[in-house]
C-alpha cells in the first residue's frame, strides 16, 4: 500500500516507517520537524535499503496536507503528529487543544476530499483516567486527567463518531502504555528535546554522562520495592503492532480500539537495575517526593490485540535497556551527532 505517516521523523514513528518499508509498502511523511529531525528518516533509508518521502507540513495546514494527498495519492494514513508532554499541557493547553485536536480534524477533512478512509490513530493508555482498575481492558469507560490526555480522549470522540456516520471508515484507535528501547541496530532511536519526560531515556542521560543523577518521584507506594509500576513495550515491537493494526484494516470496517502493551508492570527500580545491567556500571539515583497526579500501578490487559491481530510484544526489559543503550551510546547527543 501507499501509506501517509504523519509525525513520522518522531521516535515511534520513524520505527514505524522502518517497518512499512520492510514489509514492501511505499510510505510518505509529514512532519513539521518541530521536535524531530530529517536525519532519523535517512538513517530508516540506510536500514530499509529504500527511501520514504519526506514533506515538511504541519497537520493543522489543509492547503499543504491537500498538496501532500494529491502529489502521493496514499491509501491509508497512520496519524503520530502531536504535542505529547503531559506537564506542558497544562501549562499550555490552548496549543494541545489546537495541534492534536485541530490538527487531527484538518487531517481527516483532507482525508475525506481525497477518498482516504482507513486511519491507524496514535491514542495512549493515559486516556484510562485515574478511576479504572488494573489492568486496563477497552471496554472501560475513559476518562483523561491532563490537558494532553484529553486531547487523545477527544480524537477517539471525534473518530468513533466519524465511523459510526460513515461506514466507509475504516479506524484504528491504538492505546498504548510505555514504548522504550531502540531499533537494534543503534541507528535510530529516541531523541527527546531538552530534559526528557519519560523515565528511561533520562536513565540513558545519566548513563551517557549528560544528567547527573535519576530523581526516582515517591518510594512509597504500595508497590513491591514502593516505586511506581508502569507497563513497557518495546518501541520496535509497538511499531509492529500498527502494521498488524493496519492489515486488519484491510478486511474490517468500522472503529477498532486495542490496548498495545505487555500486560506485565514493571517498577521504575526494576527498569533502572536493568539499565544498569545493560551498561555494565551503576548509575546514580535519588529517591524524591511523589509527583502529583502520578498513578502507583497500571498496565495493560492486551487479550483484545493478540485474539484480534495476532499481535503480542515478544522483546524483554533486558532487550529495551540493551537496545535502548547502544543506541545512546552510539549518538550520545541523539541526532545532532550525525
Amino acid at each position: 500500500m501507499r501509506i501517509l505517516v504523519t509525525g513520522g521523523t518522531g521516535y515511534i514513528g520513524s520505527h514505524t516507517v522502518l517497518t512499512l518499508l520492510e514489509a514492501g509498502h511505499d510510505v510518505v511523511v509529514v512532519d513539521n520537524l518541530s521536535n524531530s529531525s530529517p536525519e532519523a528518516l535517512r538513517r530508516v533509508a540506510e536500514l530499509a535499503g529504500r527511501q520514504a518521502a519526506l514533506v515538511q507540513a504541519d497537520i493543522t495546514d489543509e492547503a499543504a496536507l491537500d498538496a501532500a494527498f494529491a502529489e502521493h495519492t496514499p491509501e491509508a494514513v497512520i496519524h503520530f503528529a502531536g504535542l505529547k508532554a503531559v506537564g506542558e499541557s497544562a501549562a499550555i493547553p490552548l496549543d494541545y487543544y489546537f495541534n492534536n485536536v485541530a490538527g487531527t480534524i484538518a487531517l481527516l477533512r483532507t482525508m475525506e476530499r481525497h477518498g482516504v478512509r482507513t486511519i491507524v490513530f496514535s491514542s495512549s493508555a493515559t486516556v484510562y483516567g485515574d478511576r479504572n482498575p488494573i489492568p486496563y481492558v477497552e471496554t472501560m469507560d475513559i476518562g483523561a486527567m491532563n490537558p494532553y490526555g484529553r486531547t487523545k480522549e477527544h480524537i477517539e470522540d471525534i473518530l468513533t463518531d466519524l465511523g459510526t456516520a460513515d461506514p466507509a471508515w475504516r479506524i484504528a484507535l491504538l492505546r498504548y502504555f510505555n514504548p522504550v528501547g531502540a531499533h537494534p541496530s543503534g541507528r535510530i532511536g529516541e531523541d527527546p528535546q531538552g530534559i526528557p519526560n519519560n523515565l528511561v531515556p533520562f536513565i540513558a542521560q545519566v548513563a551517557v554522562g549528560r544528567r547527573e543523577k535519576l530523581m526516582v518521584f515517591g518510594g512509597d507506594y504500595d508497590t513491591p520495592d514502593g516505586t511506581c509500576q508502569r507497563d513497557f513495550i518495546h518501541v520496535v515491537d509497538l511499531a509492529e503492532g500498527h502494521a498488524a493494526a493496519l492489515d486488519y484494516l484491510g478486511d474490517h470496517d468500522g472503529v477498532h480500539r486495542w490496548n498495545l502493551g505487555s500486560g506485565t508492570g514493571t517498577s521504575v527500580l526494576e527498569m533502572h537495575h536493568a539499565f544498569e545491567k545493560a551498561v555494565g556500571e551503576p548509575i546514580p539515583y535519588e529517591i524524591a517526593p511523589r509527583r502529583p497526579g502520578d498513578l502507583p500501578a497500571f498496565w495493560a490487559d492486551p487479550t483484545a490485540a493478540l485474539t484480534d491481530l495476532g499481535w503480542s510484544t515478544t522483546r524483554t526489559i533486558d532487550q529495551m535497556c540493551q537496545d535502548h543503550w547502544r543506541w545512546q551510546k552510539n549518538n550520545p547527543h541523539g541526532y545532532q551527532d550525525a
